[in-house]
Formats: C-alpha cells, structure tokens, sequence
C-alpha cells in the first residue's frame, strides 16, 4: 500500500479549456471561448489561499493555455509569493518582456510544449503556421531570463522520428530537460487514436534508442522510470472539479470545489483513496526498482485499456499482458467524456 498524505504536497490547475491552437492530439479538446463554467481568476486565487492554509507546498498551472485566462498573470504572481510555481504552456504568447515578468513573479520552472523538431511537423500538428517559431522563442526568452525550462513532447507516430532532432534541438535552445511523454486515449488523441498511436515494441524501441545529448537530461513516461504518482498529487479542473490527475479527466469527478472543500475530497472520496492506495492486481511491480515502490503504474491507462481499477498500466512490458497499445477497446471510443 502507499502511503495516505494528510495533504497533497502538489496541486495541479488546469486553469482554462481555451486555446490558440488546434492540436491533433489535445487531450482537453480547447475551443477558442471559454465556458462560463471556468473559475474566474479572483476564484482561483481564494484556492490558492486555502492551498497555503493547507500546507501545500508546489503548484503546477496549465491550460488549455493559461496565459489566455484573462487575469493569468495577477494569479501567476499571487502564487509564486506563496507557492513553488511551475508553468505549462505552448509559449506562442510569451514574449521577451513576458518572461521577465515572469522571472520577476519567483517562477521556479516553465514546461514549453514543442510537438516536433521541425516547424513542418509542429505546425502540421498544432494548426498553426508559424507556431514552431513561436514556441522555440519562447524558451530562449525563457532561458534568458535564468528561468530553468523543460520542453515537452508527447510521442506518437508523427512525430517519432524526430526524437534525435529533437532532443538536439533542446539542447541548442538552452533547455535542462526534456519531458518524453506517452500519448493517452483522451480528448482528440482518442478520436485519432489509429492515426497517432504506436505499438508498445515501437515506444520501447524509440525510447531505449535515445542518447541525449550532455548535460540535457530526458524524463520519460515509460516504465520502469514512470511510477504511479496519483499518491502524492491532485488536479483540479477549469470548472473546479477534483479529477485527481489530468490524464483522469474523462473518467472521474470527486467534487467542486465550489461546494466541497478539496481536502474533504481528498479524505473521504471512497474512490480517490483507493486510487491513492496502490491496491491492485497481483503483479510484480513490488520488486520494481524504478517504480520507487508504487503498484500497478497508471491508473489512467489501466482504466482505459481494462475498464478496472485495480488493473495493471499497459505501458510496461512486464505489466502489459498481451494488450496491444495501437488498437483502442470499443468500449473506450463508446463512451463519452
């Protein structure tokens, strides 16, 4: 079993649905307005209040793109005076003088999402001409600024063979890592998921071929370097729903916290404390190193792939059990966010 946080050391909020670009894979399908349901700034700043209050100790604030909310970087502020504050964002709307505020609020690290080495595959991906340019500026500016960066990736056959480049690329632009991510049947990427997605064999492979470059370090979603971390963080949706994880999404709800307190949800929630609790299936995952003593690996992919709670993630060789991870369940493109 794992451990029960009295709290949460880290809260991610998916600030908003909204966004500037038309991505093939997004996982929270963004539209260009935003829903009146979304959390007003002045909302999300009364949680990050109680965040304090409750002894949380990092935020992480992703989109959607943040920096679209109107009021985004009066929160940005707010939160870095009080908070270990990371930024997730595509960086077409961050400027030069951006990046200095930004650096001025106390953020401690800003996460860059860059689809691709080339500005054929990014822009073919994101929808938008001249958005490579516009990403790769931003993590100059960004490393200008002193602010550490991470640009993130996540893999899938159209982009696959651009990894070398890729992590190249990082490197020329200045940044201390790289984020490989899986790609998960969420969103956009479900409804195209023939198109984008690759075999296990062909995600092992791609990554064990990898050699980054010195002093770029590369952080992958894969096991056994991937671990269940459902234990020690939460996410709190636009809208101000408890989803646990963003890669839950379409799957759960533990409440608003607009009617419940986060931490009540985080207590009492039958099913939130049993996804915290490691029980599942028998497996071999105990004897894992690299799962730093978590069961099972994801629960969101586990879900997805076996419809069950307690099965093992699919995303692992000695785990996946014959699942093949380029063909979705019929169950799952049934069923609706």
């Amino acid at each position: 079993m794992q451990p029960q946080f009295v709290t949460p050391p880290k809260m991610t909020v998916s600030l908003t649905d909204t966004c500037n670009l038309d991505c093939v894979h997004c996982y929270a399908d963004c539209d260009r307005d935003a829903s009146p349901e979304e959390l007003g700034i002045d909302e999300w700043i009364r949680f990050v209040d109680y965040l304090v209050a409750n002894d949380f100790i990092e935020i992480y604030i992703e989109g959607g793109e943040p920096a679209l909310k109107a009021g985004f970087e009066r929160l940005l502020a707010h939160c870095a005076r009080k908070l270990m504050t990371m930024v997730r964002t595509h960086g077409t709307l961050l400027d030069a003088a951006a990046a200095e505020r930004w650096k001025g609020f106390g953020v401690g690290r800003v996460f860059v999402d860059v689809m691709g080495a080339s500005a054929h595959t990014h822009d073919a991906l994101t929808g938008l001409t001249g958005s490579f340019d516009k990403s790769c500026n931003a993590v100059r500016h960004l490393v200008d600024t002193g602010i550490p960066v991470d640009m993130l990736i996540i893999m899938h056959r159209r982009n696959v063979d651009e990894l070398p480049d890729y992590l190249q690329l990082a490197k020329a632009l200045g940044a201390e890592r790289v984020g490989l991510l899986r790609l998960y049947p969420l969103g956009r990427a479900k409804r195209r998921w023939s198109e984008l997605a690759l075999s296990l064999e062909e995600q092992e492979a791609a990554v064990a071929a990898l050699q980054p470059p010195e002093g770029l370090k590369l952080m992958q979603s894969w096991h056994p370097n991937d671990a269940n971390c459902c234990w020690q963080a939460a996410t709190v949706n636009a809208r101000g729903d408890s989803i646990g994880c963003p890669y839950l999404r379409e799957y759960v709800n533990f409440g608003n916290i607009r009617s419940t307190e986060f931490m009540d949800t985080w207590h009492n929630n039958a099913l939130y404390r049993q996804l915290r609790s490691g029980r599942v299936e028998q497996s071999s995952c105990s004897d894992c190193h690299g799962t730093e003593g978590t069961r099972g690996g994801c629960r969101s992919t586990a879900y997805a792939f076996h419809g069950r709670w307690t099965a093992l993630d699919p995303f692992c060789h000695h785990s996946n059990r014959g699942v093949k991870l380029d063909v979705l369940p019929i169950r799952l493109l049934q069923a609706s966010p």
